[in-house]
């Protein structure tokens, strides 16, 4: 049944909001007032299937990283103890203080009820689950390893929540230092340097090459910075819409694989997913080939997604894993060594585990490292363009 957000008046006439699981609005006022409530209002929190993309409120909020963890790691826990995925909706949902999350699981589970599969389900919030996730949760139900895979989901959703809010915190002091510098500048082009300006001016002097710099620039910035930041904000949020065109992004990402910069970080980021997923459907006995088919699809850049069901297609022809992800081209040789070794001794699931694992700790390390260089690398910048700044004026005088 779907769920349905209310507001009804209690017997001594305070406000009450909740969620309730009804199979229309009028079964749920009817529910409302069984509890000795009075209705205001009574909203499904989603719309109807193959209607206007439109959700109500409860509907189209994102939950948090840490809801997502936390109900991922419960779902994991029931369905491995062996309760359907419809009960251990319900019985998530039951638990949560989190409206947004109960109302959530109540949809995904009056989904399955009306006979979809919970990877299907999932696909009606991308915001939340993304392809990663729903391509976790599809194999899984198609190898009946569900409570297996539901376990691994959780603790990459934990270990990704833990990194995104490690990466957070350590790049909020070098922000607000970029910030406070740049808002500094600016107000020194725009309101000082000016006031200098005119007294360098008024004495006829030849000015330094720096200072008729500084000159110029505060000119620009005075007359032309608010065109300036509309065009740049223009500009993010066209290439965004861009980005969305599968042709464009599938560019993009080709890019990003490709660059000698960013190659290294986007091989290592995708080698990890693709390499915990199929390590965890081997290990569970699914056939290789179908482990190879759902695991390409929680490779989150498009080319090389592109590449590995390539690859898949080969094994499905008879070509060896180790050979095929070899001609791929996309994969750190270290995975795809460690690949062939366990293919040599019968024992790919574990091997790719480890191999899952190796990924990841140089991946942190990597990220680590790069966190790391943001701080001093913003703080030479800013120090450099305050020190252009003081020998622009110092310099005249």
């Amino acid at each position: 049944m779907p769920a349905f957000a209310y507001q009804a008046l209690d017997a001594r006439g305070k406000t009450a909001k909740g969620i309730i699981e009804a199979a229309s609005a009028p079964a749920a006022r009817a529910a409302l007032r069984g509890r000795n409530l009075s209705p205001i209002s009574v909203e499904p929190t989603v719309a109807k299937r193959g209607a206007a993309p439109q959700r109500a409120a409860f509907g189209r909020r994102r939950i948090s990283g840490r809801a997502l963890t936390l109900l991922t790691r419960q779902l994991a826990t029931l369905v491995g103890s062996g309760i359907g995925i419809e009960q251990a909706l319900k019985t998530v949902a039951d638990q949560s203080g989190n409206t947004a999350v109960s109302s959530l699981l109540l949809n995904l589970r009056a989904a399955i009820l009306d006979g979809r599969s919970f990877a299907n389900a999932l696909g009606d919030y991308p915001a939340t689950f993304g392809d990663y996730y729903r391509a976790s949760v599809a194999a899984g139900e198609a190898s009946g390893q569900l409570g297996q895979v539901m376990e691994h989901l959780s603790g990459f959703v934990e270990t990704r929540d833990k990194n995104r809010q490690t990466v957070q915190l350590a790049l909020l002091y070098p922000a607000i230092l970029a910030v406070v510098s740049l808002a500094v500048i600016v107000a020194l082009l725009t309101f000082v340097v000016p006031d200098i300006v005119r007294v360098f001016t008024s004495r006829g002097a030849e000015l330094p090459f720096l200072t008729r710099s500084l000159i110029r620039i505060s000119s620009f910035v005075t007359e032309w910075g608010v065109a300036v930041l509309l065009a740049l904000a223009g500009a993010i949020f066209a290439s965004v819409l861009l980005l969305r065109q599968p042709a464009i992004r599938l560019g993009w990402h080709r890019f990003l694989a490709r660059f000698r910069l960013t190659r290294g970080f986007v091989l290592k980021a995708n080698a990890v997913q693709f390499a915990g997923t199929l390590a965890t459907l081997t290990v569970s006995r699914v056939p290789l080939v179908d482990a190879l088919a759902a695991a390409s699809q929680t490779v989150p850049n498009l080319y090389l997604r592109a590449r590995v069901e390539e690859a898949t297609a080969r094994v499905r022809e008879g070509t060896a894993l180790s050979r095929a992800l070899d001609d791929a081209k996309v994969f750190p040789p270290m995975l795809v060594a460690m690949v062939a070794s366990g293919e040599a001794g019968g024992v790919l699931g574990q091997t790719l585990t480890r191999a899952a694992d190796d990924q990841a700790r140089d991946l942190n390390a990597l990220v680590a490292a790069l966190v790391a260089l943001v701080e001093p690398a913003v703080l030479l910048l800013m120090g450099g363009i305050v020190m252009l700044l003081v020998l622009s004026i110092l310099l005249p005088i």
